[in-house]
């Protein structure tokens, strides 16, 4: 398993530069670092005594990675997770929030595990995917990101600005059917054909 280092500079380089897509609730976003993060967390980097589009403009790759490792792993005891699923949990949880344990949360206590769809990772939660993983080795992983998949999917059907993330103009994959993809193994990936059938009510 890679480094949660390595992780997080892999989620860096997913994520891209500086963003404002008015589509994006998250708006003006760097390395996948929204403002409203930068905000939360005090990160005035021009210390002009405002945190801003400016600051957001101004953070590095290394401070995203930072950034991520700290308050997206370490904060909500990611690292507690079994490992199969640590990679997919801590790059959703990026770029979803508290979202991507409450899939996890959910699709363990469908598999008979009990665990409260809170968004964090406690004690209840931590045995629950544990035993989960112990019930299905080898199978938690995709299980995890065919529900991630699934999820963007689902917001994409209610939030029709969001659909250009889940489906490209050509009609293809979108980046967070993509992103979701990377954590499955291959043989679970959708066709063309199949997500063009999924995503073809969508205007």
């Amino acid at each position: 398993m890679k480094s949660v280092e390595e992780i997080a500079r892999d989620i860096v380089a997913r994520e891209g530069g500086f963003v404002n897509d008015p589509d994006d609730p998250g708006g003006a976003t760097n390395y996948g670092v929204t403002i409203g993060t930068m905000r939360r967390l005090g990160k005035d980097l021009n210390r002009d005594g405002r945190v801003d589009t400016a600051d957001v403009k101004a953070l590095t790759r290394a401070q995203a990675t930072g950034i991520f490792i700290d308050h997206y792993f370490a904060g909500p005891r990611l690292a507690e997770l079994p490992e199969a699923v640590q990679a997919s949990v801590f790059d959703m949880y990026v770029n979803a929030g508290t979202n991507a344990v409450k899939i996890l949360q959910r699709m363990v206590s469908r598999m008979g595990f009990a665990a409260s769809d809170d968004g964090v990772v406690g004690p209840q939660t931590i045995e629950a995917v544990h035993a989960a993983a112990e019930a299905a080795p080898g199978h938690l992983a995709d299980a995890y990101g065919i529900a991630r998949r699934n999820y963007y999917y689902a917001l994409a059907d209610q939030r029709p600005a969001s659909r250009k993330y889940a489906r490209r103009r050509d009609g293809g994959k979108g980046g967070w059917i993509a992103r979701a993809e990377e954590f499955i193994a291959e043989k679970y990936h959708l066709s063309s054909a199949q997500h063009r059938e999924r995503t073809a009510k969508w205007a």
